[in-house]
């Protein structure tokens, strides 16, 4: 009798799928409304929609953030792979090593968010205090270059780790045969990492980047406790204007928001991962 365990997988499914569903389509019928305080909704079609598009606080927040999340990803999957490269790989260091790495990743978001903000504070901060010695003017909440580079600082902080464990597992996995024929070859250090190394990394860097793409989108907490958003708009992102909106009772343009904001993740995910996957079926080839 052929075993199926998928079907013990089909319960849990099951019920996941419902209690995404279920938002979902409450979100899509909010789009299509135009929804206020004390008024009875009013069905408008896709009209939501076009006020999303045309909006320019929605474009500038999607600019804001597509900058954002392509910076720390520059950032963090790089330095991840460097931190992988410098954990021992066997003995109590390497231990102690994938235990301190993955302490950041344990803390809640808004919990990070106070800590930095505790970090920025203008008079009892480590970074003003700091940055006054270097005889820089450093205000978080004046200065948009000041908020920007703390939070994507905090950013990179909070997440590296995560590439950096990925990364590791990755390198643990890969026969060390590879490097002595590499070096029986006489293959430099870098000529090792990119012929050797990196390739055999892609599966676990593509898993790294989704994540960490995705993830990003979904920002909130961390410039909510830190900036606020601001100075001005400058640490707006997607996700802050749209739980604005919805605060403000706009349901109607949140939802439409909403839709659009999963629409784009969706899409974009799906062009990395193409991307990324593609170049790694070249290079097996």
């Amino acid at each position: 009798m052929r075993q199926h365990p998928w079907l013990f997988l089909f319960p849990a499914l099951l019920i996941m799928s419902i209690s995404a569903f279920v938002p979902m389509m409450t979100v899509v019928n909010y789009s299509l409304h135009n929804i206020f305080a004390g008024s009875s909704p009013e069905f408008v079609g896709l009209e939501n929609y076009a006020a999303v598009l045309s909006d320019a606080d929605f474009r500038g927040a999607l600019v804001r953030q597509l900058f954002f999340t392509v910076t720390i990803l520059l950032i963090e999957i790089p330095l991840g792979v460097l931190l992988a490269h410098a954990i021992p790989h066997r003995g109590s260091g390497m231990a102690l090593s994938l235990v301190l790495l993955g302490i950041p990743l344990l803390i809640p978001f808004n919990v990070v968010g106070i800590v930095w903000r505790l970090f920025a504070q203008s008079d009892i901060g480590v970074i003003p205090s700091l940055a006054a010695l270097a005889g820089y003017d450093y205000n978080v909440s004046l200065h948009a270059v000041d908020a920007w580079l703390t939070l994507v600082a905090l950013d990179v902080w909070h997440w590296t780790p995560l590439a950096a464990l990925l990364a590791f597992s990755g390198l643990q996995a890969i026969p060390p045969a590879y490097y002595q024929a590499a070096a029986i070859d006489g293959a430099s250090t870098w000529s090792t990492f990119r012929h050797v190394t990196l390739p055999r990394l892609r599966p676990v860097l593509t898993i790294g980047v989704l994540l960490r793409f995705m993830d990003s989108f979904t920002i909130y907490s961390e410039p909510l406790t830190l900036t606020g958003g601001g100075p001005g708009n400058t640490t707006t992102f997607l996700s802050f204007l749209i739980a604005r909106k919805a605060s403000s009772y706009e349901l109607g343009y949140a939802g439409a928001a909403s839709i659009i904001y999963l629409y784009i993740v969706i899409v974009l995910s799906y062009v990395f991962f193409q991307l990324l996957s593609g170049k790694q079926g070249a290079t097996a080839r």
